[in-house]
């Protein structure tokens, strides 16, 4: 069953691509390189909710994604977050870290978010999907 992206997810993040189970999007937060994974499935909260074999196939694709952002940020850290108290829809925050990143050793939630310049989305964008 495919499930709609949550409308807050719509308009502030942008589609890398869909995987077997999940679609990848950019949050618009240039402080960051951050993605989230969102379970093409509906009416889903946690993972709790989906079944052994989707639960499986999300780890997987967390660890693939995980991978993927390592490499193409050049970082050791990454946060990887499952929280859902604004948004409830199920969806996983995997977000590059820096020990020079702007709220280091903080939580990317103790500061404002600043979104990406048109030019800056592009190329983030392109190399994401390059990436994928």
């Amino acid at each position: 069953m495919a499930n709609k992206v949550n409308k807050s997810f719509l308009k502030d993040s942008h589609l890398i691509t869909n995987l077997k189970l999940c679609s990848i999007r950019l949050i618009d937060n240039a402080k960051f390189p951050w993605i989230i994974l969102i379970p093409k499935r509906k009416n889903i909260t946690d993972i709790s909710d989906l079944n052994s074999k989707d639960q499986m196939l999300l780890m997987k694709e967390i660890v693939h994604c995980s991978k993927l952002m390592k490499k193409i940020f050049k970082t050791k850290k990454l946060n990887v977050e499952k929280i859902g108290n604004v948004v409830p829809q199920l969806h996983i925050h995997i977000i590059a870290r820096s020990s020079k990143d702007s709220t280091w050793p903080l939580s990317v939630w103790v500061t404002k978010g600043k979104p990406y310049s048109k030019q800056s989305l592009k190329k983030i964008i392109d190399l994401l999907k390059k990436g994928f």
